[in-house]
């Protein structure tokens, strides 16, 4: 089988969506590339539709960024539907979903390697999207969902997307609300999240060297935007 196949074979509805709203005339789909097949070839950029963990990229990118220009294009799912299937295989219910997810939610993939927009070949394009979540009743694999199993995402349609090439760029992710130095928990408030969730991004902002932190007292340590001081 044709190693171009591979990706092809492997993906699912969100991927093959993404990739063909992403698609331009000229590209070159599921080229192979220094043994990894690279999902859409632009000119001399490699486009990955990544909609599962960054970490998993981390060989890939090691191999190809010093070479190539590489773009990543994450979905964020900012509404969601619940789409049951019955024991038939065809749709029993849709429901949409109270959660939401946010630009900010990226940081926690980003985690795995905050320091990528500091590469000059690298660039992170966030795509909000409206998504149905599709699940199968199997007791067995979903016990911790009620007896259900995603099975697939499938791509409802495109909000926007934001472009991510340089480390301050970063700071769009941050809400308009924040005091002039802040805590973790004061941006976890701002954003409406867990309290983990904001230190996914003030570890990736501070990496990046967007953030710096100004002092401490016992409600934590306050950060506030810009570089850290030179010693």
């Amino acid at each position: 089988m044709p190693s171009s196949a591979v990706g092809v074979l492997n993906e699912g509805p969100l991927h093959a969506a993404l990739k063909e709203w992403y698609r331009r005339p000229g590209d070159r789909v599921e080229q192979p590339l220094d043994g990894f097949v690279i999902d859409l070839v632009r000119g001399e950029t490699l486009i990955e539709i990544q909609t599962q963990g960054f970490s998993a990229m981390r060989r890939k990118l090691d191999c190809l960024l010093d070479d190539h220009q590489v773009r990543v294009v994450h979905p964020v799912a900012v509404e969601k539907w619940i789409v049951k299937l019955g024991p038939d295989g065809q749709q029993a219910s849709r429901r949409k979903s109270p959660l939401r997810s946010i630009a900010a939610d990226a940081c926690s993939e980003l985690v795995s390697f905050p320091t990528l927009l500091s590469h000059p070949n690298f660039r992170l394009e966030l795509v909000l999207i409206q998504e149905d979540e599709v699940r199968s009743e199997d007791r067995r694999r979903g016990r911790r969902r009620g007896g259900w199993v995603v099975e697939e995402r499938r791509l409802v349609d495109v909000v926007d997307h934001l472009v991510f090439s340089r480390p301050d760029d970063l700071l769009a992710l941050l809400p308009a609300g924040l005091p002039e130095s802040f805590t973790t928990q004061e941006l976890a408030d701002e954003l409406g999240r867990h309290r983990r969730q904001a230190q996914d991004v003030i570890y990736c902002l501070r990496t990046a060297d967007v953030i710096h932190a100004v002092s401490r007292d016992r409600r934590g340590i306050h950060y506030r935007i810009g570089p850290a001081p030179t010693p």
